[in-house]
């Protein structure tokens, strides 16, 4: 009995130190998180613009967002953006970490190179891609024509180019990507391909068989985090596009920060972000509802 106690005290101290030491993290997001996401659902039935107190104006705001032409177009941009730029990006960081993980000389030199554009500044970035991207003295036509011999296409100023452009810009920073698949491809049991060989498979068998469905938690967790950020692009709508031409990037968090920052109807945005935030909210839950079918955890489990 003298020794449950004991280890009941030393499992309460312990639970107390964890709150302790969790406590700034905890505190720091009920204020700095879930404040403002509680702030902005009051703002959200209001007309408020700061130089005057906000008006209760019920669902006014909602109606106005769903009858709003540009809100339309934003939300099919951004869209476009995610269906296309998410599955290339993951399918890239995936053939990138697999060329990773043969054991080469050099290949944490190379892991290094490919995981260092993650962490530029996305204006740097952005201009660089400006630069690059230029039709007249661009490094992209420049190679574009001495390869094929014609003129490369107006990348950011022809409205059928700009999104495949962005997408192109955003392999750049696939290395936090990489990484984390190299990371799971390294925590592959090695006896499952022994296995494979001895029966003969052929190495794509073993990449579709073995190795897809063991990394697939990690390819989930990219998946939504992917979605995510796709769903929140904006400095390079900013930077270099201004949302066209045409309104052909015209990013929904562009058009969000256009009303709020510019307009000041910060009623009306918070709207916008409620309702963004109750669509990435619901597709995350489908997603992983979905994700059972498909993800295989060690061991077997869910």
């Amino acid at each position: 009995m003298a020794g449950l106690r004991l280890g009941k005290k030393t499992e309460l101290r312990e639970t107390k130190y964890l709150y302790l030491f969790l406590s700034p993290w905890i505190l720091g997001l009920l204020l700095f998180t879930g404040g403002p996401i509680l702030v902005s659902g009051y703002y959200s039935f209001t007309r408020y613009d700061i130089a005057h107190e906000p008006v209760f104006i019920g669902f006014q705001n909602y109606i106005n967002l769903f009858q709003n032409d540009l809100f339309w177009k934003s939300s099919g941009v951004t869209l476009y953006y995610t269906l296309v730029g998410v599955p290339v990006g993951l399918a890239a960081s995936l053939f990138l970490a697999i060329l990773l993980n043969v054991r080469i000389p050099g290949q944490r030199v190379f892991s290094t190179i490919f995981y260092l554009p993650s962490v530029v500044s996305g204006v740097v970035l952005s201009l660089l891609w400006v630069w690059l991207l230029d039709p007249d003295f661009g490094v992209v036509n420049v190679l574009y024509y001495k390869i094929t011999g014609n003129t490369g296409p107006q990348w950011l100023s022809d409205e059928h180019w700009v999104i495949p452009s962005l997408i192109m810009m955003s392999l750049w920073t696939l290395g936090n990507n990489v990484v984390i698949y190299l990371a799971g491809l390294k925590s592959v049991p090695p006896n499952l391909y022994e296995a494979a060989q001895i029966d003969g498979a052929s190495r794509f068998r073993q990449l579709v068989n073995i190795t897809i469905p063991m990394i697939s938690p990690v390819t989930l967790f990219l998946l939504i985090t992917g979605i995510i950020g796709s769903f929140q692009v904006f400095v390079q709508a900013d930077v270099m596009t201004k949302g066209g031409p045409n309104y052909a990037s015209y990013f929904y968090v562009y058009y969000l920060y256009q009303q709020a920052f510019r307009s000041f109807n910060l009623g009306y945005a918070s709207a916008m972000a409620w309702v963004l935030f109750v669509f990435v909210g619901l597709l995350t839950w489908l997603m992983m509802k979905v994700s059972k079918r498909w993800v295989h955890y060690e061991g077997g489990g869910d």
